[in-house]
């Protein structure tokens, strides 16, 4: 059984930099499409970031042009860089992996790692 832990959390002042990391308990493993998600109190979580397969990227509008998504495939282990950062990307942040295990393509998700954007 994979797990995924997130680490680089934290309080962050408005304006400031954070960089979460999310690696999987086995190594080598193959990734095939990840994906950050983002939950505040009294909301669903809300899709980030993505980086599919082949490299393509998507990001939610709030956080477009601030955050960067990234993978490495060698450490098991997705990124997220967050430049400039707002009290509203204030929340858990959740990574999500399609990792090739057990001959099929399965989904794994992290416990969620609290980022809080605050002076």
């Amino acid at each position: 059984q994979v797990q995924l832990a997130e680490s680089g959390g934290g309080l962050v002042q408005p304006g400031g930099s954070a960089r979460l990391s999310c690696t999987a308990s086995i190594n080598p493993i193959v990734i095939n499409n990840v994906k950050w998600y983002r939950q505040v109190p009294g909301k669903q979580r809300g899709l980030v970031a993505s980086l599919t397969g082949r490299d393509r990227t998507t990001y939610s509008n709030s956080v477009k042009g601030r955050f960067t998504i990234s993978r490495n495939h060698t450490k098991s282990s997705l990124e997220l860089q967050m430049n400039n950062l707002k009290p509203e990307d204030t929340g858990v942040y959740y990574c999500n992996m399609e990792i090739w295990t057990r001959g099929n393509w399965e989904e794994y998700w992290g416990k969620g790692i609290q980022v809080t954007v605050s002076a």
